[in-house]
């Protein structure tokens, strides 16, 4: 009873000739996430530093067409004799840029082999399901991973 008491409420305040209008809508959505790849193209990088060392830098040679970019060695000598020296030299080869990367009707063909790349698996389907019968009630069965199902009941009740 005291469900119906605001219906209740409302039905006693409206006039004895007002149109009463009831609309009840059920909907149900499922989701099946898909398999995703993003896959990020590294750039080539040189660097030298060093104390009581002198140097004809190296550094990159630019790439010709898809190629990635290659080091130039440097010369480098120790300034004084005999004493202390330090000397890094660090080369970093990027990412060539493959000859299959054309995508056709939305499917690359494969995936990149750049320096970063991340993959989330698809979702699974498995019992995934719902339904609504003729009486408008939902009936929600869970998926596996990645997989959401939504049920929505809407009342709208109208007096005129």
């Amino acid at each position: 009873m005291k469900k119906l008491l605001p219906l209740v409420m409302l039905l006693m305040a409206a006039p004895a000739n007002a149109d009463l209008i009831s609309k009840h809508s059920t909907s149900v959505q499922l989701t099946v996430d898909a398999a995703a790849s993003q896959a990020t193209r590294l750039g080539s990088s040189y660097s030298v530093s060093g104390s009581n060392v002198s140097a004809t830098l190296g550094g990159l040679t630019a790439p010709s067409g898809s190629a990635a970019a290659t080091m130039n060695a440097g010369t480098y000598t120790q300034t004084t004799a005999g004493s202390a020296f330090s000397f890094t030299e660090t080369f970093n080869q990027g990412d060539s840029i493959p000859s299959n990367t054309t995508i056709t009707s939305g499917v690359a063909p494969s995936l990149p082999a750049f320096g970063s790349v991340t993959t989330t698996a698809g979702g699974v389907a498995g019992a995934l399901a719902g339904t609504i019968n003729s009486a408008g009630v939902m009936s929600l069965t869970a998926g596996g991973a990645g997989t959401s199902a939504t049920g929505q009941f809407v009342a709208e009740i109208t007096i005129r």
